[in-house]
């Protein structure tokens, strides 16, 4: 909620502005607000006329403007003392957005379901160890490429020998023969 105009806001001067330049601040006010210059419906120029009135009398008067603004800044003070407050002691704010990191004890249905997903889940498991014992099987296998070449008789990576593999008096020659 927005809190309404003040009585300087309303004829558009600073709180400290003499009384020559309120009335200058008042007359141009109040002709944007006549009939027959205004674009406003003739029910709400009136009222914002009167209200445009009221304020240029109050401020007017030097005793009625200085408890104006005595009341002024006692809102004034309100409002910060208030803010002050919220700001001190957090509370949930009304977007729902206050709590947004606090979590909620988990309900009696919450915990059932949670107790269900944890039977199911072992129950899965036992009935595939339970399938594969049944069967006969080995609880961990190796897959067969790794058995394989884990168990061959030739090295995988071949070691490099300083010995020629050539055979024959010649070594620079092919052990093949050229065709003719």
């Amino acid at each position: 909620m927005s809190t309404p105009p003040t009585h300087y806001e309303r004829l558009g001067v600073r709180p400290g502005a003499d009384s020559h330049t309120l009335r200058q601040a008042f007359r141009s006010r109040s002709k944007a607000l006549h009939p027959d210059t205004t674009s406003l419906p003739a029910a709400e120029a009136a009222r914002q006329f009167r209200l445009l009135r009221e304020a240029y009398d109050q401020l007017q008067d030097p005793t009625r403007r200085a408890a104006y603004d005595a009341s002024l800044q006692q809102q004034c003070l309100q409002q910060q003392q208030a803010a002050e407050k919220a700001q001190a002691t957090p509370l949930a704010s009304s977007d729902g957005w206050g709590r947004v990191g606090e979590r909620r004890p988990l309900s009696g249905g919450e915990w059932w379901a949670l107790l269900l997903l944890l039977l199911a889940l072992i129950f899965c498991l036992l009935l595939g160890i339970g399938g594969a014992w049944a069967r006969g099987l080995e609880l961990q296998v190796q897959p067969s490429w790794l058995v394989a070449d884990q168990t061959s008789a030739q090295p995988l990576i071949k070691v490099r020998s300083d010995d020629p593999t050539a055979t024959g008096p010649d070594t620079t020659q092919s052990p093949f023969t050229p065709l003719t």
